[in-house]
């Protein structure tokens, strides 16, 4: 009876696992469940503008992450489009610098906020963060959307085309989520440029 009891049991935690992990895009909420996506909130009362420089910008290699925010359609800018990033540091820590509050006690210092103009243009001054410490995951930037009159989402986070543990396997499993967020760094002037056109409701469920 008591074996019984433990596989009903270890079924049960499984299925909870799986829905958690594999099917966050069910219940109906734009983009579904996100965990932490409401720190896209967590600016305060800075005057945002479709320009941003991170903490720690200094590190190298720093990068310029820059691109244009555009409507469902594919060609009209968005306005008023607030992007939230944040990321680890180069040991691939989300690491704390101050006196952090709200979720930045979970996500660290090292992150930034801005709102996309008329054009629809967005522009991070940052560095490329280092891949966790167990290296199980690829090195990566993640990136939360709040539309005007729209529930904060999150998609596709920012992974490297020449990062080796960005696995042919990792690659299938993306969703591309408002695009593909695989970019390729180019150098220039003495900065990576990352650049990445975000595509407003591409993959993202229940948007409509």
């Amino acid at each position: 009876m008591g074996s019984i009891i433990r596989i009903k049991a270890f079924g049960f935690l499984f299925l909870v696992s799986f829905l958690a992990c594999c099917g966050q895009d069910r219940g109906g909420i734009l983009g579904g469940p996100c965990e932490g996506c409401e720190a896209v909130h967590d600016y305060g009362d800075r005057v945002l503008s479709p320009v941003d420089t991170l903490p720690l910008f200094g590190l190298e290699p720093r990068l310029r992450i820059t691109g244009t925010v555009f409507k469902k359609d594919g060609k009209t800018p968005a306005e008023d489009v607030i992007l939230y990033i944040y990321q680890t540091d180069r040991q691939g820590i989300y690491r704390k610098i101050g006196e952090e509050k709200g979720w930045g006690l979970r996500h660290g210092s090292i992150r930034g906020w801005v709102k996309t103009g008329a054009d629809g243009r967005y522009t991070f001054y940052t560095f490329r963060p280092g891949a966790y410490p167990d290296r199980g995951e690829p090195e990566h930037i993640h990136l939360t959307i709040k539309e005007p009159g729209k529930k904060e989402y999150y998609v596709d986070d920012y992974t490297f085309e020449d990062d080796i543990l960005l696995t042919e396997e990792r690659r299938k499993r993306m969703r591309n989520r408002a695009g593909s967020g695989i970019v390729m760094p180019t150098r220039k002037e003495g900065i990576y440029v990352v650049e990445r056109d975000l595509f407003l409701g591409i993959n993202i469920p229940n948007y409509e």
